[in-house]
């Protein structure tokens, strides 16, 4: 049946008044009915088929005058909703209908519980009604009294609430469906007045809300009535609260109050009550302003602020009526209230200064703060005699925390007080200690500990300076100390200041241009004096920077002098014998080439080293047939620090070609004394080709990859791998200037993870480890985003490396695995029975872990393998067992993870 919206209307209005209008006592309403209504009152202004009749008549049916009738009625809905199995109330005064209504009502309550669902479509309902703007009339009190009465919601979700109702969600719907429309004012607003009476924090804190929300749709004639109780009861939360979310949120219902006042349209005979809610404002909170109990003066002066806030005419209504009154405040009262306790308080204060516990002196600092802001409280000599015991502390305590109260309190008092004066006695007792230390630093009986403690004071004294260093005859001072301090670098005196102290003072100088206040004697002072002194040692930097890389060049000359041709006559003593041959192979002297490597390895790569030819020659030669391990190592370390500097061409190809063909050669014969020198040659060239990305890389990979299936050197080239990935200490590396190239892991990794798996797969099955092994030693130094990345891949195989039997890959691969554990991806997952398998095998292992993160299935397996090592002779294992199967009882448990 096709019907025009006004019949709708009067159904929908007749059906929501039967069945929920009249049932005042119920929590919550039929489902299947508010299925069939919010389809009603939701459609738009065109007309729809809808089965209104069938409605109309379960309405007629419901509040028929025959029993008979009713319990057709009930009966009916009863069935419709033990079809759509909702939950309901709705009976619970049938039961108190004739006695022939009572068995359908049990029929149905059967099919019922209490569902928080059916509230929340009621008030959806109810928002619909009122939002999409139907005409209540007769039905407006009763439409709010029939959703007000839930106000304010008191609700708590029942443990394990499947639908996940919760009491937010309640109470800002119901809340849309009371500020709807201003015709609830005058309902609304005198329920807010009457909530905001409750002792219950939680129901203030909704009706603070409530109001600040449906002001913003209302008029100043729905609020003129109300604005004494409204006002009134704000101004308690804000002078009594205990509770800072209900005092803001008083503030801000002022505030919105307050706009909407200001916002409406007055008419020539209407009053203004914006004048009218300001005039009570003024009264309950000016007089405040003018007494001398301090203790309600905040709370008025936030009231005033969060009107004043709301609109330019209230801020001039408000402010006409206070400055005045704290204009002749000011000028009146030019006494503290603690002037006759000045004595003692000053008294208790610099005493507590000198205690040694922190947390006193800190307080103490903040209270001297405190009475510095008090004008005219403090004397002259109180002024001095803080300044020295700030100073004090922030240049002899070593705790952080009271040092930066110290530099905090004087900056903070120095702003009210006399700032020139201030600051700059803090900044002249600075500069005087620095002076002082460096007299000290230079007397030849200091004893080092005490140098420290004089450095350590210095870099405070510089620290608190910059911080100081605002005002422009501060700056003056302070610069010139800074400046000295840097200009120590250069005269080549380390007992002046140090290089931490030279390094602190540039950022010294870098606040202090950054914070300074912007004057034009500042200014002055930074292009007169401070760059032009910076840019002076900047260039002598520079210059000596030159003369430095001469000394190096004669350096590594004299070195290379000494080892290839025997050259002494550079060294102080010359008693040693002439033509020594320190890299000849099978002398004891040769192990010395660690330090040919230490003064060669390490120069700049713009330092030519001389005689390069002819050094690496014997170094290759040294490094291929010397017996003695850390000749041999240190002879292949230089050579391939040598090479990693050497510029790109045909002289570096061919020096690389001709080296590799030595090696191979060696490698090849497998009855060669001398494989392990040739393979120490090749991993470190290796090294140093992969760091700079040398094209000649690949040949040399693929040549450590095919050892990994030899009998003698396979375990050495698998731990070879670990080499190439791991940064050198003592040789290439950024700190020896060697050509390290941004990501060379992640290429290397990219590049050659291919070839591990298809040799993994090809090898036999003794082999295998050696694969495993190199790969869990690429893998673990790769950083952890890509090992993430590219571990789903490689899955299997790692895998794998969990049942080698080298504990070092176990724990490589365990390492490797944990971060994909937190959040695997789906080829983990699918493998979680054959990783739980490895895992567990690994629990009589020193390499056990716990990985408690994963699923429930397997938590009694766990459990049951875990006991075992319990009783395992090494202690290690058994403290891992308990604390791995104490994790594991946690797993799943009430307040577990």
């Amino acid at each position: 049946m096709q019907l025009s919206l006004p019949y709708k209307d009067y159904i929908c209005f007749d059906i929501f008044h039967t069945y929920f209008f009249k049932i005042k006592n119920i929590h919550y309403v039929p489902q299947c009915f508010f299925m069939s209504l919010t389809l009603c009152v939701t459609q738009s202004l065109h007309t729809v088929n809808v089965n209104f009749p069938l409605l109309l008549c379960s309405s007629l049916s419901l509040t028929s005058s025959q029993p008979h009738t009713r319990a057709r009625g009930v009966q009916l809905l009863s069935e419709v909703l033990q079809e759509l199995e909702v939950l309901i109330s709705f009976y619970e005064n049938r039961l108190k209908d004739h006695h022939v209504v009572i068995p359908p009502v049990l029929q149905g309550l059967r099919a019922l519980v209490r569902d928080p669902r059916n509230l929340l479509l009621a008030f959806q309902v109810a928002k619909n009604i009122i939002h999409r703007g139907y005409e209540l009339g007769s039905f407006t009190e009763e439409m709010f009294e029939v959703t007000s009465c839930y106000f304010p919601i008191d609700f708590a979700p029942p443990p394990n609430d499947p639908h996940g109702i919760t009491r937010e969600e309640l109470v800002v719907t119901l809340r849309d469906v009371l500020v709807g429309t201003p015709k609830f004012a005058e309902f609304l607003l005198p329920l807010i007045i009457e909530k905001l009476d409750s002792d219950v924090q939680s129901a203030k804190l909704d009706s603070l809300q409530t109001l600040t929300a449906c002001v913003t749709g209302y008029e100043h004639k729905d609020l003129a009535e109300f604005l004494g109780g409204l006002w009134a009861s704000l101004r308690r939360e804000v002078f009594q609260t205990a509770s800072e979310k209900i005092e803001s949120a008083s503030l801000a219902a002022v505030t919105a109050l307050t706009s909407c006042l200001s916002r409406s349209v007055l008419k020539s005979d209407s009053e203004d009550s914006l004048h009218s809610f300001l005039e009570l404002v003024l009264k309950g909170c000016k007089h405040h302003l003018c007494e001398p109990d301090l203790k309600l003066v905040w709370p008025s002066a936030k009231l005033l602020q969060a009107a004043c806030s709301a609109s330019n005419r209230a801020g001039h209504i408000i402010t006409s009526a206070v400055m005045p009154l704290l204009t002749e405040q000011y000028h009146s009262r030019t006494e503290s209230l603690f002037l006759a306790f000045r004595p003692s308080l000053c008294s208790m204060v610099f005493s507590a200064l000198v205690e040694t516990n922190a947390s006193l002196q800190i307080t103490a600092a903040s209270v001297l703060t405190l009475l510095a802001q008090q004008t005219g409280l403090l004397l002259d000599s109180d002024i001095e005699l803080a300044v020295d015991h700030l100073t004090r502390l922030l240049l002899t305590e070593d705790d952080d925390r009271v040092r930066s109260a110290c530099v905090k309190h004087l900056l903070s008092s120095g702003r009210l007080l006399d700032v020139y004066v201030r600051i700059s006695m803090f900044c002249l007792n600075l500069i005087n200690v620095l002076i002082m230390t460096e007299v000290m630093d230079q007397d030849n009986n200091t004893v080092a500990s005490e140098q420290s403690s004089h450095h350590a004071l210095r870099q405070r004294c510089m620290a608190a300076l910059a911080m100081a260093s605002t005002q422009p005859s501060v700056v003056l001072e302070s610069t010139p100390v800074l400046l000295e301090v840097l200009s120590s670098a250069h005269t080549g005196n380390v007992t002046r200041f140090s290089v931490a102290e030279v390094v602190l003072a540039c950022h010294c100088l870098q606040k202090i241009a950054a914070r300074a206040q912007d004057t034009e004697e500042t200014g002055r002072c930074f292009h007169d004096v401070i760059i032009p002194r910076l840019l002076c040692l900047a260039l002598q930097a520079a210059l000596r920077g030159e003369q430095l890389l001469q000394l190096a060049g004669q350096t590594a000359s004299r070195a290379v002098s000494l080892f290839l041709d025997g050259d002494v006559s550079f060294l102080p003593d010359n008693s040693f014998p002439s033509h020594l041959q320190l890299l000849k192979v099978g002398i004891l002297s040769s192990q010395l080439v660690c330090l040919l490597m230490a003064c060669v390895c390490t120069l700049p790569r713009s330092v030519e080293v001389p005689q390069i030819d002819r050094l690496l020659s014997q170094l290759e030669e040294m490094s291929c047939t010397c017996s003695h391990q850390l000749s041999y190592s240190s002879a292949a370390k230089c050579f391939a620090g040598l090479v990693n500097k050497r510029p790109q061409g045909d002289s570096l190809d061919r020096l690389i070609q001709g080296t590799m063909a030595r090696v191979c050669s060696e490698l090849d014969s497998t009855s060669s004394p001398l494989r392990s020198q040739a393979f120490t040659l090749m991993i470190w060239v290796a090294k140093a080709l992969l760091l700079r990305y040398h094209p000649l890389i690949t040949t040399l990979t693929d040549k450590l990859f095919s050892l990994l299936t030899d009998d003698h050197l396979g375990l050495l080239a698998a731990d070879g791998f670990s080499l190439l990935m791991t940064d050198s200490v003592d040789i290439l590396n950024r700190s020896c200037h060697a050509d390290v190239r941004i990501m060379y892991r992640q290429r290397f990794f990219s590049e050659n993870s291919p070839k591990l798996v298809q040799g993994f797969n090809a090898a036999r099955q003794e082999k295998k480890p050696n694969y495993l092994k190199a790969l869990s030693n690429i893998v673990e130094k790769l950083p952890k985003q890509v090992q993430v990345t590219e571990l789903p891949a490689l899955l299997s195989l790692l895998l794998e490396a969990l049942s080698c039997p080298d504990q070092g890959v176990q724990l490589s691969t365990l390492s490797c695995l944990q971060p994909v554990l937190v959040d695997p991806p789906p080829a983990l997952i699918q493998q979680l029975e054959a990783l739980f398998s490895r895992l567990l095998a690994l629990t009589s292992s020193p390499s056990m872990v716990s990985f408690t993160s994963f699923v429930l299935p397997f938590r009694a397996r766990v459990l049951r393998a875990l006991a075992r090592p319990l009783d395992d002779r090494k202690r290690l294992v058994r403290q891992e067992a308990v604390q791995a199967r104490a994790e594991w009882f946690l797993l799943g448990s009430p307040g577990g993870r």
